[in-house]
């Protein structure tokens, strides 16, 4: 009975109006190197962040659609490193978008996911363990540095 579950909520998702337009981004984005062109025409990580606007789609299947957490952390993981990555100076970073692919990375871990391939949810729980750790040390970093800037702020006070 559960495996008949999973195949009718693959069904389901996968003939969505939401899946359909999710793989025509997929194509658009990554087949004609949308995500690059933006990153080109639009400098200063401004393009970048555009295009990571078409990811939100992934995101909120991943969320809702599929209902996965994991999955969610492994789709946000793929963008944010395809932001970063394509925010690199002197255009350096927009070469690395033409071959990082992230919404076709994200079709696949949704797909893979979707289908119960174990290797992709391997992956998914992997990518999501990763990006937990780096929240937990940014969140960190963040502290951290909220204590700098008192510790500053109280120096500086502290002269007068």
């Amino acid at each position: 009975m559960d495996e008949q579950k999973r195949i009718e909520t693959r069904e389901r998702l996968e003939n969505g109006k939401s899946y359909k337009w999710l793989q025509k981004i997929a194509d658009i984005m990554d087949r004609y190197y949308l995500d690059a062109a933006l990153g080109f025409a639009i400098p200063g990580g401004i393009g970048d962040a555009i295009a990571a606007v078409f990811s939100i789609g992934y995101v909120l299947f991943s969320a809702i659609g599929v209902r996965s957490f994991p999955l969610t952390l492994a789709i946000m993981n793929n963008t944010l490193r395809d932001v970063v990555l394509g925010m690199v100076p002197f255009y350096i970073g927009d070469i690395f978008d033409i071959f990082h692919r992230s919404n076709r990375q994200n079709m696949a871990l949704i797909r893979g996911f979707v289908e119960g391939d174990q290797e992709i949810i391997h992956t998914v729980n992997k990518k999501a363990g990763v990006s937990v750790v780096i929240f937990v040390l940014l969140c960190a970093l963040l502290f951290l540095m909220i204590r700098i800037v008192i510790w500053a702020a109280q120096y500086m006070f502290s002269l007068f």
